[in-house]
Formats: structure tokens, sequence, C-alpha cells
């Protein structure tokens, strides 16, 4: 089977030895009611009323939602509106903390019979996707569609973000019975595991911890850009193609982010919700890169200071990787539950934009053999129809093609205006 393409970038994993520490609980948190794919949540608590660890503070009636939960005990201080880093308004709660971490009385161990009862009990948790866009694990986890192959994408293919590493190398055996739960309840027959070959540690505890369980493999995977992208890791593991507009589900895979599973079989176990999450504290500005175990609405320059920042040589800051993360406009914007790094660098290199010299390196790059210098021009010329007969849909934005362009074209951001004007012409 043919590899798809993709770029070999430094790895400049410099926590993967660093063992995950707890951040000191901070003053105050912000938690914004929008930290999932669809509807914002609204607060259920109110001004001055004191709340614990895990106690529900946000949540919809739309199916599509996941609800969100104090992890701070103290008192609710303001509900003010807060607008997200992607320019969205939503209402956020701060609690200022009372520094106990006073855990909420009514939290139980879940207990479910049948699968309706587990999706229930999981979107009571507050779960969804810690390693992408943050689509609820309840809605994931309950396809249409017949599965016959669970992947667990713990490619962590980004430079500096190790969160997924460390998960694996800390709890192998909890990651495992999360694996062993999901497939139960969904009567999933075979799972692999696909884990990037510059992760030696965390294969060698997953070997060990799966090695006696003969319906789920560990897959080694070339350590190239994107491979943990979903498209891509299905095909590397499987071989199916997701054609355009077309879910895994519908090749009959589900795909879940190695942490998400270990929060998942935490919570089936001791009942705590998602109230804090591994985040990669690194980048030129930081002085002692981290693993920290951070309470959900922390602010960032609290985890920057744990790594010994240099605040005046700060140039970006980024949550995510440095090829798909998302800017920050301060340090003040508050972790959440998709945040797995937060990186700090200095100054972008000068890079002179100058005419395209037809190369064809974007095209050799491109894992999904998109044409992107023929998407940039259809979007300069507004071309709707052209855009959608490039498949414009199937680009994933993973910046493949900017990164090798010797013209040093913007084609990534060309090609992610491009996909909102198509949406905007309903093409």
């Amino acid at each position: 089977m043919r590899k798809l393409s993709g770029v070999r970038l430094p790895h400049a994993k410099d926590t993967a030895a660093k063992p995950f520490t707890a951040l000191p609980v901070p003053e105050k948190v912000l938690i914004p009611m929008s930290m999932h794919m669809g509807a914002p949540c609204t607060p259920t608590v109110k001004l001055r009323q004191t709340v614990t660890v895990g106690e529900t503070i946000g949540t919809s009636e739309a199916a599509f939602s996941a609800d969100i939960h104090a992890s701070v005990s103290g008192t609710v201080t303001a509900i003010p509106d807060y607008r997200l880093p992607n320019g969205n308004v939503c209402k956020a709660v701060e609690i200022t903390s009372d520094g106990q971490q006073t855990p909420f009385p009514d939290i139980t161990v879940p207990s479910y019979t049948d699968r309706a009862g587990f999706l229930a009990a999981l979107r009571r948790s507050g779960a969804v996707g810690m390693g992408g866009a943050g689509l609820p694990a309840h809605i994931k986890l309950d396809p249409k569609q017949k599965i016959d192959q669970l992947l667990v994408n713990a490619a962590e293919c980004e430079p500096y973000i190790t969160a997924d590493d460390r998960i694996m190398q800390e709890h192998p055996l909890t990651i495992l019975a999360g694996i062993r739960r999901i497939m139960d309840v969904l009567d999933i027959p075979e799972c692999a595991i696909g884990v990037e070959e510059n992760k030696p540690e965390a294969l060698r505890v997953l070997h060990e911890a799966a090695e006696k369980d003969p319906a789920i493999t560990l897959v080694p995977l070339p350590p190239v850009y994107p491979q943990g992208a979903e498209k891509v890791l299905i095909y590397h593991i499987t071989g199916r193609i997701v054609p355009a507009g077309k879910l895994p589900a519908d090749v009959g895979v589900l795909v879940m982010n190695v942490t998400s599973i270990y929060f998942l079989e935490t919570y089936f176990t001791t009942g705590m919700p998602l109230v804090s999450r591994g985040v990669t504290v690194d980048g030129e500005a930081v002085k002692a890169p981290q693993s920290l175990i951070v309470p959900i609405g922390t602010p960032v320059r609290c985890l920057l200071e744990a790594a010994g920042y240099e605040e005046e040589k700060v140039a970006r800051l980024i949550a995510g990787g440095p090829m798909m993360g998302q800017s920050l406009p301060s340090a003040d914007v508050p972790v959440t539950k998709t945040m797995n790094a937060v990186l700090a660098l200095g100054p972008a290199p000068e890079r002179r934009t100058t005419a395209c010299i037809r190369c064809g390196r974007c095209l050799r790059a491109c894992p999904l053999r998109l044409c992107p210098t023929e998407l940039e021009k259809a979007y300069e010329r507004r071309d709707a129809a052209r855009l959608k007969e490039l498949e414009i849909g199937l680009c994933m934005l993973c910046g493949c093609c900017s990164y090798v362009c010797p013209a040093n074209r913007p084609l990534a951001e060309s090609h992610a205006l491009a996909k909102a004007f198509v949406r905007k012409e309903g093409q």
C-alpha cells in the first residue's frame, strides 16, 4: 500500500521524558461555556454561589453539546461575555478559588446496563475529543453505521507536543481498559493503536499492556506529519479511504484520541467529570519545558510562569502545535478542554513572498493529493464552483503546502479563507 505524502518536521519533543506534575490551583479560573463543537452551554450558576470541583456549571438542551463543570472549588465571582480566540462570543463563568479543591458531594461512579445508559453517562461527564476539534464524545460514540474497527489516534505528530505521549507512558493499563470498555459497549471486534515511532517508551509500555489481548494491535507509524490526521491515520492503518463529505463511520471505522480514552476510563471508575487535562508547555521563550496537569479555565499565564517563560522574548503564543495550532491574543486566555499544548515562541523568520515558480513541491507534499496552487488561484477569482471541483472540502489545513513552498506562498491561509468562502456561498 502506498503511503500518503507529508513532511518531515523537527520533533522538538523536549518534555517526552518529563512526567506530568500538577499545577498549583490558580487564584481564579475563567471557564468558557463553549469548549466543544455544537451548541454552547448556558450557565446554571449565579453570582456569589459556592461551587465544588465537578459540579455542573453549564449545560444545554441541545443534543450536540457537552456539559461543563467547575474545575476548582470556590465562589462564582463573574459571569461575563467572553470572546473566544476564534472571534465568537459566549458566556463564561469566573470562579475565585478557595484553595480547598473540595469535590462535589454528589459525585458517584456511573453505572449502565446498555449502550444508551453508557452514552447518557458519558454526556454528563462533559467529555469531548481532547486532541482535535472537541466533538462531544457521546456523539462520536453513537455511530449509526456498523463499526468493525476502533482506531486509537496516538500519533501526536506536531513538534513540541507530548501530552498524549506522557499519558501513554504513565497510564497504559487505564488506556487499555478504556479501549476494551468501548469495544465491549459498541460491539467492535478489533482495535489498532497508531503510535509514531518517535515515542519508543510509549510503544514499549503499550506493547506490554496489550500483548495478551489478540483483539488489540499496536501499529508503529513513521514520524511523518500529518500522520495524526484522521483520514491519513485511517488509510495508513486500514487501507480504507474516507470519501469527501463522508465520516470515518461510513467506512466502518471509529477514531478516538488516546487522551480522550484515558479520560473516559477514569470517569467510569471515579465519577469525576472533565475538570482538568494534561498540557505541554514549551517553546523558544520557555526556560524549563513542562508537562502539567491543569484545571480547566486556568489562565495560560500560570502555565508559562511555571515553565519559567521570558515574557520579553515571546512574539507568538500558540495553543496546540506550530502547524495547526491557534494563535492566542494574550497570556490571559484560559485553558480549555481541547488545549493540549501552550507554545511560547520567538519571532517568526522573515519570509518574502514571491511568485509561484511551478516547482510542484506543494502537490508532492499534500497528503490528500490536492492541487494547492490551483486552489489558491480559484480563491483569488472567488470561484466557488471551481473550488468545489478541486475538492477544497478535503483540505484539512495541515500546512504542508506552505511549509515546503520555496516562494513562501501563504497557501494554507488561502485555503482556510477558501473553505469559509465556499461555506458562505452555499456550495
